[in-house]
């Protein structure tokens, strides 16, 4: 299988399978909510890979003339509904739990689930670590969310057995622990949720590249260009794992298109060497002229704030 966003998305949906079977018998073996409740994250997890798989089979499709800058924003679609899926779980393990302080009831065969929630995390482990790697490879905030999810899933899943072990050694009377520990899940699985909706907000929204990556730019703009280099209007955004990158660069009137054209080539391959997958498009204007500095009426980052930032 070749080494695609997509393997590592059907490794997710594989562990949630095999997961989501553990989990349902162990909670089917004791009738313990906690139990229940971890079970329901993994079919959010398997709910969600599902949505992964197809966001990024439509994220990686090419440009085409409907969509000139390609797909990638269905990646940020699955992240936003992977968050809401996440919360409509959490809802869930709260109603449940409520049920069960309703009526408090000692799990059965307790011992024999947990060892079975035990396998299961360490299911999710292996695969959220690969997945991990796959995201940085790729560049992919689908792969980068599938995995902190399942990585949640398996701490939340180490606490569940941490408390719920503690009944193996205590009266019936500490039945209440069951759903007091679920109800802490679901709030650890709240946050999460808003986290990964969060993230998927931003990317819709065209938010500028991150400041680490802005000065990238900017010092292979002064590498190519020279330290005294003018330039304005500084536009970038991301989709999916794709960068976009706009800026005004003032050069001498006197210099000739081919010199210019030169000088942009150079610029693009500096900032593609440094950022993945660029897409870098320059507008030259002559430094002469009163009218390309519009740098108001252009937006964008200016050069020289850029420079005064990094002393």
């Amino acid at each position: 299988m070749s080494d695609s966003p997509q393997k590592y998305i059907r490794y997710s949906i594989a562990a949630s399978i095999i997961t989501l079977i553990l989990k349902f018998w162990a909670w089917h073996i004791t009738d313990s909510v906690g139990l229940l409740s971890d079970a329901m994250e993994t079919l959010v997890n398997l709910t969600a890979g599902l949505f992964a798989l197809a966001a990024l089979t439509l994220a990686l499709k090419p440009a085409d003339q409907s969509h000139t800058y390609g797909h990638g924003k269905a990646e940020y679609f699955s992240s936003g509904a992977e968050g809401m899926l996440i919360l409509i779980a959490a809802v869930g393990i709260v109603y449940a739990s409520i049920e069960r302080f309703m009526s408090p009831s000692v799990p059965s065969n307790l011992l024999a689930g947990l060892l079975i929630a035990l396998l299961s995390s360490a299911v999710n482990f292996v695969t959220a670590k690969v997945m991990l790697k796959g995201s940085q490879i790729h560049d992919s905030i689908t792969l980068e969310a599938d995995a902190k999810h399942l990585l949640t899933d398996v701490w939340t899943s180490v606490g569940l057995v941490l408390g719920l072990g503690v009944m193996l050694f205590t009266p019936p009377s500490w039945a209440i622990l069951d759903p007091i520990i679920a109800i802490i899940m679901a709030i650890n699985i709240i946050f999460t949720g808003f986290y990964l909706i969060k993230k998927s907000y931003s990317g819709l929204m065209d938010n500028t590249l991150p400041e680490p990556e802005l000065s990238l730019i900017d010092k292979s703009i002064r590498l190519c260009a020279g330290e005294e280099v003018l330039y304005h209007g500084l536009r970038t955004r991301k989709a999916g794992s794709q960068r976009f990158i706009d800026f005004h660069l003032l050069l001498p009137g006197k210099s000739t298109i081919k010199s210019s054209h030169t000088l942009c080539s150079k610029i693009e391959t500096c900032i593609q060497d440094e950022l993945n997958n660029c897409h870098v498009t320059i507008h030259v204007e002559p430094e002469e002229d009163k009218s390309s500095y519009d740098c108001e009426e252009t937006g964008g980052l200016c050069g020289s704030v850029l420079k005064a930032n990094e002393k």
